[in-house]
C-alpha cells in the first residue's frame, strides 16, 4: 500500500500554527507505522495484534518523533522547537488513544495515551548520544530504535530484527518525515505553478 506523502502545504494565507504541522507529522507517522508492521509481517516476523502490534506502534512513532525533534532544532528556534516537539508528541499519542480498540482492546481509557508518552519519554533517554545530519539519524541512533523494538519481538526474531529495522523500517519512515517536514517548515517551498507560468484558471 502506497502512502501519500503531503510535500506542500497551504492554510488559507496564514500561518500555520506549530500544533497544526505537528497533527500532520503525527497522522503521517501512525500510517507509516501501519504500513511497517505490513512489511515486517511480509518479512516474517511475527507482529501479531494486541500488545506486539501496539508495541511497535509506540517505538515506530517515538522513533519518528524524535527525529522530527532534531530536524525542528536545525529549523525553529529554541522555544519553537519545544512546542513543536511537545505537540507533536501529545497528537501522536492522542492519535494511539484514537485507534485503542484496534491497538490494545481491554485497556482502560487514557491507558494508551499515557504508554505512548512513556516510551517518548524514555526513547528520548535511548536516542540522546546519537546524532542525525542531512541523511538522517545515524548508525547508533538506528540501531537503538532497533534495540527497542527487539525487546517486545518474540524470541525466534530477535536475532534478524537488526537489520530489518535499521535499513528498512527506520530508512523509509525517515525519508517520508523528512520530505513532510521540508514542505512544513518550507525548505522546500517554490512559487506556485500559476505564479511561476502564468497560468491562471486553475
Amino acid at each position: 500500500m502506497a502512502i501519500r506523502i503531503r510535500s506542500r502545504f497551504h492554510a488559507g494565507g496564514r500561518e500555520r500554527t506549530l500544533a497544526e504541522l505537528a497533527s500532520v507529522v503525527a497522522m503521517l507517522s501512525w500510517k507509516l507505522a501501519v504500513e511497517s508492521i505490513r512489511r515486517m509481517r511480509e518479512a516474517k516476523f511475527d507482529i501479531d495484534l494486541g500488545r506486539p502490534y501496539f508495541d511497535y506502534v509506540c517505538e515506530t512513532m517515538a522513533f519518528h518523533a524524535h527525529f522530527a525533534d532534531r530536524v525542528a532544532f536545525d529549523q525553529l528556534d529554541a522555544a519553537r522547537r519545544g512546542e513543536f516537539t511537545t505537540a507533536l508528541a501529545k497528537r501522536m499519542a492522542e492519535a494511539i488513544e484514537d485507534n485503542a480498540d484496534m491497538l490494545l482492546a481491554a485497556s482502560e481509557p487514557g491507558a494508551c495515551r499515557r504508554r505512548f508518552l512513556e516510551v517518548f519519554n524514555a526513547a528520548g533517554v535511548d536516542y540522546a548520544d546519537y546524532g542525525c545530519d542531512a541523511k538522517g539519524p545515524d548508525f547508533g541512533f538506528r540501531r537503538a530504535y532497533a534495540a527497542r523494538v527487539r525487546e517486545s519481538m518474540p524470541e525466534k526474531d530477535k536475532n534478524w530484527v537488526y537489520d530489518q529495522v535499521m535499513e528498512i523500517e527506520a530508512p523509509e519512515g525517515v525519508k517520508a518525515i523528512q520530505k513532510t517536514l521540508a514542505g512544513l517548515f518550507g525548505g522546500d517551498e517554490k512559487p506556485p505553478r500559476r505564479a511561476r507560468e502564468g497560468i491562471s484558471g486553475e
